[in-house]
């Protein structure tokens, strides 16, 4: 009896030693953290990185308008413009815009800048046209009150985008009047007045300036974008 209960002794304290040393009840810390979401189970996709997440972002192409607005900035950056880049930038747009809006050839419209002003827009002619295209004060008033634009006087066509806005809007009223563009190249240098003369004299029409902007305008043409967004 005494043996046996000796040996029964024994598997107890056994048994007792096992549960200190190998806690049946012991968690692992790493699955616990796994379950409160804190770290990603094992073999889950690893989240991108946010540089390669900004890389899949899809940006839109730019418009065939914003091609040209930059094409046109690139152009007048080239000359003494006077200007800032982002005046440059505002003067691009409202030259696409005004002859969106009148149907006028960006490409003609720029090369009357060339020959009138070499894109300076504070430029005064001998006879006193001011601005980018060059306009006279006195058509310039007429021009501002026509088209709701407000008048402060001679400075005003200093302002580039006054100027171009007047500029193409006058070149679209010369082409209206005599239906054909050298006839209203001519009178935008002369003026209609002496043209209107020289017509109903039977008198050549003068070929300098307009073989000049022709040229201009040959040279501008050829620039893929400006072209493609004035056909």
């Amino acid at each position: 009896m005494s043996r046996l209960l000796l040996c029964a002794f024994a598997l107890l304290g056994g048994f007792a030693l096992s549960c200190q040393v190998f806690p049946g009840a012991a968690v692992d810390p790493g699955a616990e953290l796994g379950a409160r979401g804190t770290l990603p189970p094992v073999g889950a996709a690893a989240t991108p990185s946010l540089s390669r997440q900004m890389a899949e972002i899809e940006v839109a192409p730019a418009t065939e308008r914003e091609l040209e607005i930059d094409r046109i900035a690139e152009i007048l950056a080239e000359r003494h413009t006077g200007l800032s880049q982002r005046e440059i930038d505002a003067v691009a747009r409202t030259i696409v815009d005004e002859c969106a809006a009148h149907e006028m050839e960006v490409s003609l419209v720029l090369a009357v800048i060339h020959v009138e002003s070499a894109g300076y827009h504070r430029a005064v002619s001998p006879v006193g046209a001011l601005g980018l295209m060059q306009i006279m004060p006195e058509t310039g008033r007429e021009l501002a009150a026509e088209h709701g634009v407000e008048w402060h006087g001679p400075e005003t066509l200093f302002d580039p985008l006054v100027n171009v806005r007047l500029g193409i809007a006058y070149l679209r009223e010369l082409s209206d009047r005599y239906d054909h563009v050298p006839t209203a190249l001519a009178a935008y240098n002369w003026g209609p007045g002496r043209i209107d003369r020289r017509i109903r004299r039977g008198a050549r029409m003068p070929k300098l300036y307009v073989e000049q902007v022709m040229r201009a305008y040959d040279r501008v043409d050829d620039d893929p974008v400006v072209k493609g967004a004035s056909s």
